[in-house]
Order: structure tokens, then C-alpha cells, then sequence
């Protein structure tokens, strides 16, 4: 039965791929593009370079943090669909302690925004934990419109009390003053001189790497994190065994807020230094596709927000390549790569389509084998 499950799941994703592919084809066919070179840009043109590797591990950590955050509340029965929102509040929280450290040394001050972003991130995601658990409001209603609010609220802190003085009245995208650079996150060729100089991505992999590691430890290991996972696979059971769900449904969706505002914070710190208008990169909704490919496991999100990364910077690399396709084609082909995961992932997950593919093999052996008896 096991060896049986592996196949499966690794025929169900090679059927997706191919599916994928196909489709993804027939629409660069029809758009009058050349297929293999298409391809060779989104899977081969990432690995062509140390350069180019660096951005695609600086698209990796956002998308791994949010991920994480999204496997917390998921495995304790709650449907985070508010990380956007999450991550946005958390760098918005974090810009304002980052604008208002002062001369605070380097070693004190990083910290102190990273935490800034988690709080505000936690607390955001808190309150749909709160209004499920006292008033029986869904998560997915609640987590959505707190994104638009989060959204919008970013946008008028941009445009009124943030904004550079050297952009207000002008026609420029809003944004802050640029951070002190003693808050920058240094990048791996200077935390590691021996390094190749063209590895310019951000110590934010190591923030990554360290809080997969925490949460899993958190979530598997400790008393807390079992009451959090038992809550998610049968709340009545764990009722019943004497856990209090209402406050392990509240710190599991504030615990998965805090990772998706860290996700912002060190956005921020480590690409652009400043906050701008599109800053959360939609990394808010695709972490939740990242957490879903990489089984709902801390450590099954890291190489899965690494696939996605690299399908995302080999997508956004087809201009740079001179393929010739309209720009809106590059979100039609993510959607197509996110639509393909999360099939594979339905169909995995699906114990009865499972058995049912299980007893037809099973059948088919069984009738080969008397034929050659």
C-alpha cells in the first residue's frame, strides 16, 4: 500500500506537469511564439548564471515564510487566505519602527523591526481568529477583506504620512525615504567573503531555513503544537480530549499572521530598502499555492517555494529574452502553473479517487498475471 501510494503521487504530478505543458503549448502556439525557447527561458535561463540563481533564492524567502505561515493555520484547521493582508500590515508596522530607530546600533535595531513585522503581522491575523472563535465569522470571509483593508491602508500610509518628501506633488509611484543601510540584511557574499561576488542574495534564506526548522520542531514536538494539529484533524475530538480549540484557533491564525508579516519585514530589509507601492509581490496568495505543493509541511515548503520561485523568475525573464509574447501572457501562464498544483494537490489528497485508482491496478495485475499463467 505504500510503495503503491508513492506511485501514485508521483504519477498523479508527472500527469500534471504534462498536462501543464501541453496546454501551456497550445497557448504560445496560438500566440505565435517559439515553444522551445519559451521553455528554455522559464526552466533553463534561471540556472544559467549564479546572477540569475540569486534572484530566484530572493523570490524563494518571501514565498517560504509565507508558506510556513500558511501550513501553521492550515494544520490547525483554519483557512488562511489572509496572508496578503498579513504581510503587508507586518511591513507596514516594520517601516515605521525602521523610519524611527534613530543611531540605534545594527545588532538592535534589525531585530527589533523583524519582531515589528511579526507583531503587526499577528495581530493582523488575529482578528479573524478572534471573530471565528467569539462570533462565528468564516475565516475566508474575514481574512479576505482584511486584505483589501491591509491594502488600502498601506496605500494611504505611502501616500500621506510616509511619503518622501522628494516625490510629493510629482507624478512618481509613492514611496519612503530609503532605509539606513545599517538595516539593510547583508547579502550572502558579504556575510561570507570567500563567496563568488555575483551571490547577492539576502541572509533573509537563513531567517527562512531557521523558522522551518522552529516551526516544525514547535508543531511536532511540543505539547502546544499537537493540541494545534489535533484541533485541526477533528475539533470535536479534540474537544472531547479536553483541549481548549478557541485559544489554539486564535494562536495558530496569529502565529501564521507573524510569519507572513516577517515575510514583508524581510521583503523590505532585503530587496528594496524602502517601502513602495507593490511591495508584497502578491507573494501573500502564492505562499498559500507554496504551502499546498509542499504538503502542508514546514519542511516540504522549502524546496516547493524554490520550484515556484523558479518557474516565477524564468516567467518574468521572457521579456529580458526578447520572447515575443504580450506581458498579461506571463500571469496566464503562472495561473496555469498555480491551477496545475493545486489539481495534483486535490487529487493526492483525495483518499476515494486513490482506492478507486488502487483497485484498478490491482485488477489490471491480476488479469496479466492469469493470462500469462
Amino acid at each position: 500500500m505504500k510503495r503503491f501510494k508513492l506511485w501514485y503521487r508521483c504519477g498523479v504530478v508527472l500527469l500534471s506537469v504534462l498536462v501543464a505543458l501541453a496546454i501551456a503549448a497550445v497557448i504560445l502556439t496560438v500566440l505565435g511564439a517559439n515553444v522551445l525557447d519559451t521553455f528554455r527561458v522559464i526552466f533553463v535561463y534561471p540556472f544559467s548564471s549564479i546572477k540569475n540563481i540569486s534572484g530566484v533564492i530572493n523570490i524563494m524567502i518571501p514565498l517560504s515564510l509565507v508558506g510556513i505561515g500558511i501550513c501553521i493555520a492550515y494544520r490547525s484547521g483554519i483557512v488562511n487566505i489572509g496572508g496578503e493582508g498579513q504581510m503587508i500590515m507586518g511591513l507596514t508596522l516594520a517601516l515605521v519602527v525602521a523610519l524611527n530607530v534613530g543611531e540605534m546600533p545594527r545588532a538592535l535595531a534589525i531585530p527589533l523591526v523583524l519582531l515589528s513585522g511579526m507583531i503587526g503581522g499577528g495581530v493582523w491575523g488575529a482578528i479573524p481568529g478572534i471573530l471565528k472563535t467569539r462570533f462565528q465569522v468564516s475565516e475566508l470571509l474575514s481574512t479576505v477583506m482584511l486584505n483589501y483593508i491591509a491594502s488600502q491602508f498601506y496605500s494611504y500610509c505611502l501616500r500621506v504620512p510616509m511619503l518622501d518628501p522628494s516625490v510629493a506633488g510629482g507624478s512618481g509611484d509613492p514611496q519612503t525615504v530609503r532605509l539606513s543601510e545599517s538595516l539593510w540584511l547583508s547579502r550572502m557574499n558579504q556575510l561570507f567573503p570567500s563567496l563568488d561576488k555575483n551571490m547577492r542574495f539576502h541572509s533573509g534564506i537563513l531567517i527562512a531555513i531557521v523558522l522551518a526548522l522552529i516551526v516544525f520542531l514547535f508543531m511536532w514536538k511540543t505539547p502546544a503544537g499537537f493540541k494545534m494539529r489535533a484541533a485541526g484533524a477533528s475539533e470535536r475530538a479534540a474537544r472531547y480530549g479536553g483541549i481548549n480549540v478557541k485559544n489554539y484557533v486564535v494562536l495558530a491564525i496569529l502565529l501564521s499572521g507573524a510569519c507572513c508579516g516577517l515575510a514583508g519585514t524581510v521583503e523590505v530589509l532585503g530587496v528594496h530598502h524602502r517601502g513602495l507601492g507593490n511591495v508584497s509581490g502578491g507573494y501573500g496568495f502564492s505562499g498559500i499555492v507554496v504551502a499546498l505543493f509542499g504538503g502542508l509541511h514546514p519542511l516540504g515548503v522549502l524546496p516547493a517555494a524554490f520550484f515556484f520561485a523558479v518557474i516565477s523568475y524564468g516567467c518574468n525573464s521572457l521579456q529580458i529574452n526578447k520572447i515575443p509574447l504580450p506581458g498579461n501572457t506571463i500571469d496566464v501562464l503562472m495561473g496555469l502553473v498555480i491551477l496545475v498544483i493545486v489539481s495534483a494537490q486535490m487529487i493526492i489528497s483525495n483518499k476515494y479517487i486513490m482506492y478507486r485508482a488502487e483497485r484498478w491496478v490491482r485488477a489490471h495485475l491480476l488479469r496479466a498475471g492469469k493470462e500469462r499463467a
